[in-house]
């Protein structure tokens, strides 16, 4: 069973260039000129491994009924009809406009399941219009660049809520180890226990993640060699986790090797480390896999920092454990070069394991799920205020220029990662130090360890800014 999803917004806001993602080829027409789209169009979407119709329309406005923007808008309602849900799409760069404010109005009439995506969200710009969006009532904002495919795992969580019983059959329908068709960053939703929880291998090559995944799922389902390179595609496959009586669902990803940019010269290993990216956002977990003969290398800490900057939860693996001799002694050092050498991820599980003997999956399975709990993990207003507080108290921010920075109050919206806003006047003089001082003392107070936490900063607006001053 499929379902159908109309994107609806005013003229400009992208809504073609996210048809055109969803369905995977440039068939809508685009340009920065606004109204190039007029009629509907419909086309066969695949986001994550949900499949739907798309249907793109005309840039919603005003005018006759008679007129052409009249019958392109009288288009635009037979969509919103025929579908099953909703995209109710906004300019994040340009914020909300009134007729955004008109139109959200028309859709929420609609009474379909309804997603509010905030597009053209890259840069500080798009973040800020972003916030904005919650104006309109539409709940959440989804943040999204359909020009550069961030965003859009969040969308698939999103659909996943609204429609789960189209969404159910969907994922039943799904070939267990079907090629990854992938979509990007991620998500806002609870922990649920019951939906599997996606796992990315990623390392350099030869670091032996095929091994691993082949000794995880008892059986050679994966290709490998001693030859470095030989996965290109990222595979998926199911997995049934047991331990006692706690039993818990995996998709786990197998991703090509990843070499340095400038010794990645073949079109095929650059689409293939593109396909290992994109695994890496689709994930929940992302699993570091180093060599332990070879470990911390400078390709690994650039991994681990692409995982951190996309909000990844973060597990770093050290395979070919059976090959180290002092074992101990190793473990200690690897702990301590993670510590210093991976502060966005200060707290990450190292987890010594062998793919040739099995040694250590169980223990890399729990370390998973540990990191999954902290990455879902919320913590109240009044708890983050009272901490707040004590520290203001202790360390206040430094003053710049004689200023006195005035923090008021903090929350956090999201988790996956910890999210955090932070309210007060004069945020935008707030040095990078006092942003990384109070990240650490959430990550140590709130126990969140080996996930990248975001801070956000919101100020109030000067009522006199711009006005000149009366004689």
């Amino acid at each position: 069973m499929t379902f159908t999803v109309a994107i609806i917004g005013r003229p400009n806001v992208g809504k073609s260039t996210l048809f055109n993602r969803l369905v995977g080829k440039k068939l809508a027409l685009v340009d920065d000129q606004p109204g190039v789209t007029r009629d509907r169009r419909a086309g066969e979407a695949k986001l994550g491994d949900l499949n739907f119709t798309i249907i793109d329309t005309a840039g919603l406005e005003e005018g006759g009924g008679e007129s052409l923007v009249g019958r392109m808008r009288a288009q635009t309602e037979a969509a919103i009809e025929e579908a099953d849900a909703i995209f109710f799409v906004m300019d994040a760069r340009v914020g909300v406009t009134p007729e955004d404010r008109h139109f959200a109005s028309l859709v929420r009439r609609a009474g379909k399941p309804l997603m509010l995506i905030a597009n053209k969200a890259e840069g500080r710009a798009g973040e800020a219009g972003a916030y904005d969006a919650f104006a309109l009532g539409l709940g959440d904002p989804i943040a999204l660049s359909a020009e550069h495919g961030d965003g859009f795992a969040e969308l698939y969580s999103s659909l996943l809520k609204a429609l789960p019983e189209e969404t159910a059959l969907a994922e039943e329908d799904a070939d267990k180890n079907e090629r990854l068709v992938l979509a990007d960053d991620e998500d806002g939703s609870e922990l649920d226990p019951t939906k599997p929880l996606r796992i990315a291998i990623v390392g350099r090559p030869n670091a032996g993640k095929s091994t691993l995944i082949n000794r995880l799922l008892g059986e050679d389902r994966l290709l490998v060699g001693p030859e470095a390179g030989i996965t290109r595609d990222s595979i998926s496959v199911d997995l049934l986790w047991r331990q006692g009586d706690t039993e818990r669902r995996l998709k786990i990803f197998d991703t090509a090797g990843m070499r340095r940019r400038a010794n990645v010269h073949e079109k095929l290993e650059k689409l293939a480390v593109a396909d290992g990216l994109r695994a890496v956002r689709f994930a929940e977990v992302v699993v570091i896999l180093l060599d332990a003969t070879i470990p911390f290398e400078k390709q690994d800490l650039t991994i681990t920092d692409l995982a951190a900057r996309e909000g990844r939860a973060v597990v770093i693996g050290v395979n070919k454990w059976d090959l180290i001799a002092d074992k101990g002694l190793k473990l200690i050092e690897l702990r301590e070069e993670a510590t210093r050498l991976l502060p966005q991820v200060r707290g990450a599980a190292v987890v010594p394991v062998s793919g040739a003997t099995g040694q250590g999956l169980d223990d890399l399975i729990e370390a998973i799920l540990r990191v999954h709990e902290v990455w879902n993990k919320r913590v109240s207003t009044a708890k983050l205020n009272r901490w707040l507080e004590a520290v203001l108290d202790h360390t206040p921010p430094p003053a710049v220029a004689g200023r006195r920075i005035k923090i008021r109050y903090m929350t956090q919206p999201k988790a996956r990662p910890p999210h955090f806003v932070l309210f007060g006047n004069q945020l935008d003089e707030l040095a990078e130090s006092y942003q990384r001082f109070l990240i650490n003392g959430l990550r140590q107070t709130f126990d969140l360890p080996g996930t990248p936490i975001r801070i956000t900063l919101k100020q109030g607006e000067n009522p006199y800014a711009g006005k000149k001053r009366r004689r």
